[in-house]
């Protein structure tokens, strides 16, 4: 069997080796240890392979909290003591900052991180009949497979969440349709859970009342999902429509429903929130745009600081969502929201928000490209970006810093997801004159 000694890790939390000038991707594995593995996918420059045993092990190698890992597809990091998983994000973080766009932060933030088990308060859980395993499986999906995960628990899950896989076999077992309920989406708010059961055929009156049962013996909240994102609702009719969370710091409670998009960890969240209203520094006589603003997440505490905010989302539902937020927090006043779809952003569509005098970004894992390359002489002097992916953070500063004239100042990782690859991070970007 081959023997590699272990450089780095990658971005997704696999250890990198060079053998006979290919790249090997090895799961499981940790710099500077030297390990033999064994390779399910080669190509003419690298390979990718799965660890056999480790030789010479790191000192950050820790021992995973969950007894599925390595077979389930949730974490790929639990094997790495929790510090050094932060380290490594950061290294990610600046490694594509410079590999990608010739660049180096004047100053790195310091790492933003709390709870490593049981944060995740959203989740999407695959449900599968499986005859010859004895009936519902309910869970993630199994490594680089569709099959699902015969797990009985989940340690990123909140312990009441996780306490739930099991009892949730029987449950869809003796429903009408097993095999036409295909996934269970998990909405955590503040006193209230949330399961959302896509239902791919009608629930018979049986089906209702024994899910209705069982959200009462459990205190969660059952809802359905037959159709698209429009079609959710409560099984009980006359259940409240919304979850919420609050951001204590910014006096602010945020309703969502259980399929609009929130940030998984709410403890981050908050620490996030927190950091980009340092880094913005918003001040009273000031008008700032949040744009990809969602339900306004990171609107409200910029308008609670005294700011005027024009949030922009394409999610007409959620741009709803955001000016209902602000109202029943008092802001209305000082925030506007607009429906607008920034991946086709022009000179001309951001002329129409007006002057800027900064402006946050919180773009999906696509970045911001057209945002940025929009941009133009009257541009807003400090731009925080929020980013989940740090390729499209790293391609959209290099037209930032290189083509707008901005220099990144700031930047750093957030930890939203332990145990995991997914890097999180937020930067700086300012411009001279001002």
């Amino acid at each position: 069997m081959p023997v590699a000694l272990i450089e780095s890790l990658d971005h997704e939390g696999r250890g990198v080796a060079h053998c006979d000038g290919k790249a090997i991707f090895i799961e499981g594995a940790l710099p500077r240890e030297r390990v033999e593995y064994s390779s399910y996918r080669k190509r003419p420059s690298y390979e990718q392979a799965t660890l056999s045993k480790v030789l010479k092990a790191s000192s950050q190698r820790t021992t995973p909290k969950c007894q599925y890992f390595g077979v389930c597809g949730g974490c790929s990091m639990q094997h790495v003591e929790a510090t050094a998983q932060v380290a490594a994000k950061q290294r990610v973080l600046e490694d594509a900052l410079w590999h990608l766009a010739r660049l180096k932060p004047e100053a790195l933030l310091p790492a933003i991180h709390g709870p490593a088990w049981g944060y995740r308060d959203r989740s999407r859980i695959g449900v599968r009949l499986v005859p010859k395993k004895g009936g519902v499986l309910v869970g993630f999906h199994e490594k680089r497979s569709s099959f699902i995960a015969d797990m009985g628990s989940c340690e990123i899950l909140p312990p009441h969440i996780s306490a739930l896989l099991l009892p949730l076999r029987p449950l869809v077992t003796g429903l009408s349709a097993p095999d036409r309920m295909p996934q269970v989406e998990i909405a955590v708010g503040e006193g209230k859970t949330v399961l959302v059961f896509r239902n791919l055929l009608p629930l018979t009156e049986q089906d209702e009342a024994r899910m209705l049962a069982f959200g009462a013996e459990h205190a969660v909240s059952m809802w359905i999902q037959p159709g698209g994102p429009d079609t959710v609702r409560p099984l009980d009719q006359g259940e409240e429509a919304c979850l919420y969370y609050t951001l204590p710091e910014f006096d602010v409670r945020m309703r969502f429903r259980p399929n609009d998009f929130t940030q998984v960890n709410v403890h981050i969240n908050r620490l996030l929130m927190r950091r980009a209203m340092q880094l913005l520094a918003p001040q009273p006589d000031e008008r700032i745009a949040d744009l990809f603003c969602g339900l306004g997440n990171f609107s409200l505490p910029i308008a609670r600081s005294g700011a005027r905010v024009v949030g922009v989302e394409g999610s007409a539902a959620l741009v709803a969502r955001a000016a209902e937020n602000a109202q029943l927090n008092g802001l209305g006043e000082r925030c506007e929201f607009q429906v607008a779809n920034l991946f086709e952003a022009t000179p001309e569509s951001l002329a129409t928000l007006g002057h800027l005098d900064k402006l946050l970004i919180d773009p999906p894992r696509e970045g911001a490209i057209a945002v940025v390359k929009a941009l133009g002489e009257d541009s807003p002097s400090r731009i925080v970006y929020v980013s989940c992916n740090p390729a499209t953070l790293a391609r959209d500063a290099a037209v930032l810093v290189h083509e707008k004239g901005y220099r990144l100042t700031r930047a750093g990782i957030a930890n939203m997801f332990p145990q995991t690859s997914h890097v999180e991070s937020i930067a700086l970007f300012e411009r001279d004159g001002f």
